[in-house]
């Protein structure tokens, strides 16, 4: 379906830009504009002819990503953040949920090659290795034949896993058995957060001065759950790591 047709030259309560005004109402270039454009962090102007039109909500959403800029983050997390919000959320719901979501996001992604990743894990470039970091959705593949890693930190640990003599198969598999336990430990924290917090937070319409304090716990239970979820692993490790030993001691005597 094509989109509406507008005239621009109506007089309407919604401002109607071309790239050169809007460029100018936010104080950026046209060539920024269009690069943002290129990325999705822009809706789709409206378009009459071959000529487009923004309005209202892309200023708005101009005036985030040129603020969020300002505060150090870089284009790819800015991507990832609008990514992940609702397609019609205000400037005002987008800023809270940026400042609400970036204490979880993980470091800026990696661009590298499926050779530089088996040279820094000492073992052979395997592609079938790749296709299932790909589908864990751990790594994706670029245009050019390189690949982004996500999460950095998770690709680092992995590699000083295979340092080990693990083979990246066997690591992949058990890594996919994790991310399931874990994704469902973090709804559990989420869902806690949800009940005793953020419920009556958005109850009371969501105050102003209230704000602070909503991020501030948010912000606080990244690491108080990572502590204690490394807590409770330390402790499930150390009797499975027991159990194991038995049962090769046993068989060695056995034997």
């Amino acid at each position: 379906m094509s989109a509406p047709q507008i005239d621009p030259a109506r007089e309407t309560s919604e401002p109607q830009l071309t790239v050169d005004e809007l460029a100018a109402r936010v104080g950026v270039t046209v060539r920024n504009v269009r690069a943002y454009s290129a990325r999705g962090l822009l809706p789709p102007p409206r378009m009459v002819g071959r000529t487009g039109y923004y309005g209202r909500e892309h200023v708005a959403r101009l005036l985030l990503v040129r603020e969020m800029l300002a505060e150090g983050y870089s284009l790819a997390m800015i991507e990832r953040t609008l990514a992940s919000a609702p397609p019609t959320a205000s400037s005002a719901t987008l800023a809270l949920h940026r400042a609400l979501l970036a204490p979880w996001l993980p470091p800026e992604p990696e661009i590298t090659t499926g050779a530089e990743l088996a040279a820094r894990a000492g073992v052979p470039e395997q592609p079938e290795v790749v296709d299932q970091l790909v589908e864990l959705g751990l790594v994706q593949r670029l245009d050019d034949g390189r690949l982004r890693v996500l999460d950095p930190a998770l690709l680092m640990a992995g590699l000083q896993v295979v340092g080990l003599g693990v083979p990246p198969a066997a690591l992949i598999a058990a890594q996919a058995q994790v991310n399931e336990h874990v994704r469902a430990i973090a709804r559990t924290y989420v869902q806690m957060f949800v009940d005793t917090g953020w419920r009556a937070f958005v109850e009371a319409g969501a105050p102003r001065e209230r704000l602070d304090e909503i991020l501030a716990t948010v912000t606080r239970l990244q690491p108080v759950a990572a502590q204690a979820m490394l807590a409770a692993f330390r402790t499930e490790m150390a009797t499975e790591v027991e159990a194991a030993v038995e049962t090769a001691l046993s068989q060695l005597e056995e034997e």
